[in-house]
């Protein structure tokens, strides 16, 4: 885990080029979707081509957003707090 946030958040090499006309550009919530849903799938080549999509500090903003919302859908429906549903989903013990 803590290998694929060093390759996210590492400096890129080369600069970003502007895209041919015609190739639809992703934005930053598609790229942290992508990128999710390839850790959760195991799939290096999906989070490897979401990471191409949008600069580190895109993604990484993508990614906390989809966190939030991910953690207050599942806080309405279980009907608990934030708090003990993130706690719950790291396997923290209760505040």
């Amino acid at each position: 885990m803590f290998s694929r946030l060093r390759k996210l958040l590492a400096p890129r090499s080369e600069k970003p080029t502007d895209a041919p006309s015609g190739t639809r550009q992703h934005n930053i919530f598609e790229a942290a979707a992508s990128y999710v849903s390839g850790c959760a799938e195991d799939d290096q080549d999906q989070m490897d081509e979401a990471v191409s999509w949008v600069s580190p500090e895109a993604l990484s903003f993508g990614i906390n957003e989809l966190a939030c919302r991910a953690v207050i859908a599942l806080a309405r429906e279980r009907d608990e707090s934030p708090q003990t549903v993130a706690r719950s989903l790291l396997g923290l013990p209760a505040a």
